[in-house]
């Protein structure tokens, strides 16, 4: 496994999200309105974390007739520890503000 990344406040966002939804699979168009992120941002985040084994991606079928099939996401086991840990840094900055 890779090291830790230093998340961005985007990628601080898209992994917040996904903890929110966990254990739930997610959209990306779902991650870009609960985050305020363009495409251009989100799905460079999406990848990256995907190929360092932090998420889960899958094709699932559109359920409209015609419409191409969509990629759902899901934090990995060890996603979902780097998730916590950076809900937690957080946390501890917002109670370090509040002193």
């Amino acid at each position: 496994m890779p090291r830790r990344p230093h998340t961005s406040p985007h990628t601080r966002a898209v992994l917040s999200a996904l903890l929110s939804s966990y254990p739930a699979q997610t959209y990306g168009y779902d991650l870009s309105k609960a985050t305020d992120l363009k495409s251009g941002t989100l799905y460079p985040i999406l990848q990256r974390l995907h190929e360092q084994g932090y998420l889960e991606a899958e094709w699932e079928p559109s359920p409209h007739e015609g419409k191409p099939p969509r990629h759902v996401y899901r934090l990995t086991q060890e996603g979902l520890r780097l998730a916590r840990e950076r809900r937690e840094e957080e946390r501890g900055v917002l109670r370090g503000a509040l002193l």
